[in-house]
């Protein structure tokens, strides 16, 4: 392993016994920009510290999202359709803030930075909202429950909640895609032992995740569907102000990666450079020169080494001696000449845009769970043996949440170790093979529901209208199955993608993936839209009706399989072909086995 050593001055030692600090190799400093030493910088501690702060934020945001819906209708006195439609966007809108904070992150404030000051904005949101909600809206006393909505309110009234409920999805949304990539930061990739632990640590910042909504769909659930909506909101608050502090208190030993300026400038850069090269050729003997740069022409950490397709774009790298800095001082034209570093950056984006677009149908499955899984256990039987207490629908996700803990538990303890003697790696599969497994499980998951609505209306008969004598128990298996394939799509996700985004571009990947999200609570909108209005023709009551014993539901959920199964089988085609240009040697030390002058050179076969 490489190393390097610092000599202690004072005391006469030999060289036996002359103390050694060991350095992280991936690039990463300490809060005073000298590198890392690992025995002092993150690990475990640092990412302990990001485990709990992840799990308190996240019990503070969904202390809002959870029952924003019932919120709007009973305290706004909304409609239930325009209630739900605002929840979708408010919800599509913390993820498209992602963008923002992975952008800002990568260029120019690093990960750290960006973290604190969006956890920042996301406590003043949510204060915000915790003073207002009491003193504007909350109004008469005793209103927000059932059957006591609240009274109308002011335009002004209205703008400060929402500036409220905004400021909380920009904090949440800017932070969100940080944090995991800021986590990972305090495992070395290039030793072994860490890089297992970086793997892992995923798992446990998805079961971080999935431990914090436990508590909001639950308890917190529970006291702002009785009317104690303020409590919920203080409750939230406290989470959130309590989880920036934790964080703040890590700042000492956390591991940094340097912000690596604005990444789109560096794309547009390939691309200019690629189209203005296109009728050059820079064969030299049998050979293509591409120009490496040196390493302060490498922005975000290390540099990548070259690899095949795309090959348009290696014309945004092609050298000779008259294109490259000189003893004459002539200086590089980067909208001419990319280095071979930049240019992978770009192939990088591109190689993973297909499998990106594949999980977006799979988001489409997932956020069925917290919209028509909900409406199917409103409409069956939800009695339990304690007299007068039902079942909300809602909580039904509690068993989502409990097959996520039991997977990643299991799979970190024994499936993993038990796989891993089969595919000779120690991660056990890929991750984009436990992101296939992934869609696979969804497409299963749907199945299940659809077949427990088929039953559901066979009981449906003498339960009055929208009801069966079905007990809501029977929706636990589609709640379990899409834990199971979330906790393999998700986590692979996040894994994938943080490790093959180029050092300057990891916060991008995680945003990535919140972007997935989003864009299928979008689609999801744009499917049940059109399933309605196609189903809904010939004065036909459609296929998801107010009342539910009059639609087919069934069929939604059947649809939903078969496309799942259609992109499942277009992911195949995407992940055989997919190319991840990564290598050994894709450090800055490997400049010494590279061309003289800054150049690599490839065999010229390779642009065949």
């Amino acid at each position: 392993m490489k190393m390097r050593v610092v000599v202690v001055e004072g005391a006469e030692m030999s060289a036996a016994t002359m103390p050694k600090e060991e350095y992280t190799l991936d690039g990463s400093v300490d809060i005073k920009g000298r590198p890392a030493v690992k025995g002092r910088s993150g690990g475990w501690i640092a990412g302990g510290l990001i485990l709990v702060n992840q799990g308190l934020a996240t019990l503070a945001f969904f202390g809002v999202n959870v029952n924003l819906v019932l919120f709007l209708t009973r305290v706004l006195q909304q409609g239930n359709g325009e209630a739900a439609n605002n929840v979708s966007k408010w919800t599509g809108t913390v993820y498209m803030f992602s963008l923002i904070g992975a952008f800002v992150s990568d260029s120019y404030w690093g990960r750290y930075k960006t973290c604190a000051i969006f956890q920042a904005i996301f406590v003043l949101g949510l204060g915000l909202l915790s003073v207002s909600s009491p003193v504007y809206l909350l109004t008469p006393g005793g209103c927000g429950v059932e059957h006591a909505p609240c009274g109308p309110h002011s335009g002004k009234e209205l703008g400060i909640f929402y500036i409220a409920l905004y400021m909380i999805a920009f904090g949440n949304g800017g932070y969100q895609p940080n944090i995991a990539t800021f986590g990972a930061d305090q495992f070395d990739e290039e030793d072994p032992a860490e890089a297992h632990s970086k793997v892992a640590f995923f798992s446990y910042f998805y079961l971080a995740l999935n431990l914090g909504s436990l508590f909001s769909n639950t308890f917190l659930s529970y006291i702002e569907d009785k009317g104690s909506w303020a409590l919920g909101f203080w409750v939230s608050t406290a989470a959130a102000a309590t989880a920036l502090l934790l964080f703040l208190c890590g700042t000492l030993r956390y591991r940094y990666v340097q912000p690596s300026g604005n990444p789109l400038g560096r794309v547009f850069q390939v691309a200019v450079a690629a189209c203005r090269n296109r009728k050059e050729s820079s064969q030299q003997g049998g050979v293509v020169c591409l120009y490496e740069g040196d390493e302060k022409e490498v922005f975000g950490g290390r540099k990548l080494a070259h690899t095949r397709g795309f090959s348009f774009l290696d014309r945004a790298a092609y050298a000779d001696e008259d294109t490259t800095d000189d003893s004459s001082g002539n200086k590089r034209d980067p909208w001419r000449l990319c280095t071979v570093t930049q240019v992978e950056e770009v192939k990088r984006i591109l190689r993973l845009l297909p499998i990106w677009l594949c999980t977006i149908l799979y988001s489409v499955v997932f956020t069925q769970m917290a919209s028509l899984f909900v409406v199917q256990g409103a409409a069956m039987r939800r009695t339990t043996p304690f007299r007068g207490f039902l079942i909300p629908a809602s909580s039904m996700s509690a068993f989502d949440i409990l097959a996520v803990a039991g997977t990643i538990f299991l799979y970190r303890r024994a499936i993993c170790p038990f796989l891993a003697r089969f595919t000779g790696r120690r991660t056990g599969p890929t991750e984009l093979q436990r992101m296939g497994f992934g869609l696979v499980m969804g497409a299963l998951a749907m199945t299940a529901a659809g077949t427990v609505e088929l039953f559901r209306k066979s009981r449906a008969s003498g339960a009055g209208p929208g009801g069966s004598d079905l007990h809501i128990l029977w929706q636990a298996p589609q709640f379990a199955l899409i834990g199971l394939s979330e906790v393999t799509m998700y986590v692979g996700q996040l894994e994938f993608f943080n490790g093959e985004m180029p050092d300057g571009l990891k916060s991008f990947g995680s945003a990535l993936c919140m972007m997935s999200m989003s864009l299928g609570n979008y689609f999801s909108d744009v499917i049940v839209s059109a399933v309605t209005k196609v189903t809904t023709t010939g004065g036909r009551p459609g296929w998801i009706p107010a009342d539910l014993n009059e639609g087919h539901l069934d069929r939604f959920y059947f649809m939903l399989a078969v496309l799942s199964v259609a992109d499942f089988a277009v992911y195949l085609v995407c992940a055989s072909r997919y190319g991840s240009g990564k290598v050994d040697g894709s450090t800055g030390s490997d400049d010494e086995e590279e061309g003289a002058a800054g150049h690599h050179q490839v065999d010229s076969p390779a642009y065949a």
